[in-house]
């Protein structure tokens, strides 16, 4: 390895060789070591880094606003924050999606990333490790177990946001289509087999009923969503997190992300140890899918 090309970083495992242009450190290449899963990486994911360099940012402005982290070293993180919330730096994010830990390699990497650039940005070299550290200040009064579960919910509910865009879209069209055939007279089928008859307006009526319930089932699982554990830290316990640093996190949370729903749950301990809110949004996915599928069988056979 060329000294030119590669800078050395420690840990306590020792030192590696880390290229030189790179925003991340060793806690991401230990990961790139470790989680070699899938060869897919959260570059790919826009949402998921955008979200978790928005929790970053809240989390930042909350601390600087009651005095725990120094202003300059706020403005600089909050100026990082921004570049990627912009969509600037994703090739950074190198870590696999499938890894072990809770996300603790997601959240590292955003830490890293954030940290050089903030370092960047008050003068100092690309890879420096001072004055502001991954640790001690961008991952102030936050844990792995707060950060990423949240940073995932607030993802969810913006991809949630351009799906029930899509499917209004759909269920429009499918509208005028059933007001655009209303009178045209076919065969309905049953297992297969000419039926009764039915109008072809009246089975376009159908399956726009069908992605409506599923637009319903996309406002009700917001509400389960919006709760969020940020200021819980490791275990739910908020462990060096101040009260206040917990309330004025979730107002910022909400400035930064514009999800005015957004919530601190009522039971910290519950939100971090507990992920059935994941499973739910999994299942309404689900549905969505063998809506559509159905319907796209339908037409095939029409």
């Amino acid at each position: 390895m060329s000294g030119e090309e590669f800078r050395e970083e420690s840990d306590l495992l020792g030192s590696r060789m880390i290229p030189k242009d790179a925003y991340w450190g060793v806690q991401t290449l230990r990961a790139q070591e470790n989680f070699d899963v899938s060869q897919v990486n959260l570059s790919k994911y826009s949402t998921l880094i955008k979200s978790m360099a928005m929790v970053k940012k809240a989390c930042a402005l909350a601390n600087q606003e009651i005095g725990h982290l120094n202003p300059e070293f706020a403005a600089a993180i909050i100026q990082a924050c921004d570049e990627i919330i912009a969509g600037e730096l994703e090739d950074q994010f190198v870590v696999d999606m499938l890894q072990g830990g809770a996300g603790t390699s997601t959240n590292m990497c955003a830490n890293e990333v954030i940290a050089s650039r903030a370092n960047e940005i008050l003068g100092e070299e690309r890879n420096s490790l001072a004055p502001v550290s991954a640790n001690d200040d961008v991952n102030k009064s936050q844990s792995t177990n707060d950060v990423y579960p949240t940073a995932i919910k607030i993802a969810t509910i913006f991809g949630l946001r351009d799906l029930a865009t899509a499917l209004s879209n759909l269920v429009q069209a499918l509208d005028d289509k059933a007001d655009e055939f209303k009178d045209l007279l076919k065969l309905g089928r049953t297992e297969m087999q000419d039926a009764v008859p039915i109008t072809l307006g009246q089975e376009f009526g159908a399956w726009s009923g069908a992605l409506k319930r599923d637009l319903n089932r996309i406002t009700a699982i917001k509400e389960v969503l919006k709760s969020h554990n940020i200021g819980a830290t490791a275990i739910g316990t908020s462990l060096n997190a101040d009260p206040e640093y917990i309330e004025l996190a979730e107002k910022h949370l909400i400035e930064v992300t514009g999800i005015a729903e957004l919530v601190t749950a009522e039971n910290l301990i519950d939100d971090t140890q507990n992920s059935d809110e994941f499973v739910h949004a999994s299942g309404l996915l689900r549905v969505i899918a063998t809506n559509l599928s159905k319907i796209c069988g339908d037409l095939i056979l029409l």
